[in-house]
């Protein structure tokens, strides 16, 4: 009915073209289009299995199921998300550090929902939590940036600037929440909320090693 999609920072230019963001997006998109030529056989072989990785089994899926997503809703959300705020980050990171911070932010989300759920069969999957941790270390690096914002309901729509530290504040708020409600009567399907708590704190505590020194 109603909700609100992160458009961009309006409050910096960046130095140069995202490549790497840019990249990040088409694998995304090369691994659903498989996801969708290969079905479910695809999406288990390469989605986090928590029982799976509990037992020692599989740990490469940390990573893979980064890349993977349930459908056209939750793909283009995320890539949305990644375009609002990667930019910038990989702007203060550089490319390579930036990277390796994306990849390694998804793979801590992921752990965080198995240590959540360890005996869960039901399949993990999605780049949520390496967006979560971009999220986070853009708070930290740039909290008073205005988040150009496009609010929406029914078909009614505006355009507004928004504070990193709101729009992202709300935001983190809101999966605290949803992962407490969730834990309290399900063990398994459903939105990985703590992924998304995992992969903001990983963003947020340890953005400034990140980040390059000039900054």
């Amino acid at each position: 009915m109603g909700g609100m999609i992160p458009l961009g920072d309006a409050s910096r230019r960046m130095a140069r073209w995202p490549v790497v963001t840019v990249l990040l997006i088409a694998a995304n998109a090369y691994a659903f289009f498989l996801e969708l030529n290969n079905g479910q056989r695809f999406v288990y072989a390469w989605s986090v299995i928590p029982r799976n990785i509990s037992h020692g089994y599989a740990w490469p899926t940390l990573l893979t199921a980064t890349f993977l997503h349930a459908g056209w809703s939750h793909i283009i959300g995320n890539m949305i998300f990644l375009w609002a705020f990667g930019p910038a980050m990989e702007d203060a990171m550089g490319r390579v550090r930036y990277l390796f911070f994306y990849l390694i932010g998804g793979v801590i989300a992921m752990a965080t929902q198995v240590a959540a759920m360890p005996q869960s069969t039901v399949p993990n999957l999605g780049a949520s939590g390496a967006i979560a941790a971009v999220m986070g270390a853009f708070l930290v690096t740039y909290p008073r940036d205005r988040i150009r914002t496009a609010f929406f309901f029914l078909l009614f729509i505006r355009v507004t600037y928004i504070p990193a530290v709101l729009l992202i504040g709300v935001w983190f708020v809101i999966q605290l929440f949803s992962a407490g409600e969730i834990a309290g009567h399900v063990q398994g399907g459903g939105v990985a909320y703590l992924a998304h708590i995992g992969g903001f704190l990983f963003g947020l505590l340890t953005a400034r090693l990140w980040v390059r020194s000039r900054r």
